[in-house]
């Protein structure tokens, strides 16, 4: 018996270790050498593995940069122009720098803008809510403010403000991944230029109702009045389906369509306050 034993446990180790050296050579003979370049570029992204470079992940970004001919199509935005120059250096090539980005909330709709007309009371998720109905308020174009852009952001960069009930972005923190762009089911987080001094002005608004619906929804909402794009000297400013859209690779920021919106839904960012002007005194006063 105890021979028996003896006999199929040395049987066993034969049959592991001659399957171990097969396998051995047949990986040894079938192996793939790597490119070393695929390594050094990814030992200088960021790792993060976000996804917003639109690659699988660092790796995989690493590796078709390589096999790439060049660096259209490439960019790390975690990372940044100054990787993306260490990464050029590192294959001999050359790249264009990009203006930065940084993720945009297009909707003002807080709670003292935008009532509530009924009390979600099921799991808390953008996602899930969005699929139920069209939301707690009078506009269902409006944040839902459940937090699944909080959720995906692995940067700490956006989070749900329990005052005014919608996302608000941290522009110190952001990278624009955009992967708070990929969860929002409304479609209100964007990738904008950060613009000069970080300096922006956007339309805080998607909502596609006609004027008078809007406005009885939210009352800083967009009601497509089109006074904006009238007033735009550089043609920065288009009006679809009710409502206005600026468009940051044409705006100058000269903030004349801030001015004129009526329902103050255009949003001007890291602005200094302008100068008051004083009325001048009357001739008869002087």
């Amino acid at each position: 018996m105890t021979g028996t034993i003896l006999f199929t446990i040395v049987t066993l180790v034969a049959l592991g270790l001659l399957f171990a050296v097969v396998l051995y050579f047949v990986a040894q003979k079938f192996k793939v050498e790597e490119d070393p370049r695929i390594a050094t570029v990814e030992s200088i992204l960021p790792g993060a593995n976000c996804g917003g470079c639109g690659q699988a992940g660092c790796h995989a970004f690493a590796e078709n940069v390589v096999k790439a001919p060049g660096m259209d199509g490439f960019f790390c935005p975690v990372g940044g122009n100054p990787v993306m120059t260490k990464i050029a250096e590192a294959l001999g090539r050359a790249v264009e720098e990009k203006a930065p980005m940084v993720a945009v909330m297009r909707c003002n709709g807080a709670i003292a803008n935008r009532a509530r007309t009924n009390e979600y009371d099921g799991y808390a998720s953008c996602k899930v809510m969005a699929s139920l109905y069209a939301g707690d308020t009078g506009c269902k174009f409006g944040c839902l403010g459940k937090g699944d852009c909080e959720a995906a952001c692995k940067f700490d960069a956006i989070h749900v403000n329990p005052v005014t009930g919608i996302a608000e972005v941290n522009e110190d923190k952001c990278t624009a991944c955009g992967a708070c762009v990929k969860a929002c089911p409304k479609g209100i987080l964007e990738l904008r230029a950060k613009g000069f001094k970080n300096r922006r002005v956007f339309v805080s608004c998607i909502n596609k109702d006609k004027g008078a619906v809007t406005r009885k929804a939210c009352s800083v909402g967009c009601i497509g009045c089109g006074k904006c794009a009238k007033t735009c000297p550089f043609g920065a400013i288009t009006v679809e389906n009710n409502v206005a859209y600026i468009d940051f690779t044409k705006c100058k920021m000269c903030r004349k369509c801030v001015e004129v919106c009526p329902t103050h839904a255009i949003h001007e960012v890291n602005f200094p306050p302008k100068p008051k002007i004083e009325p001048k005194p009357n001739e008869e006063n002087v």
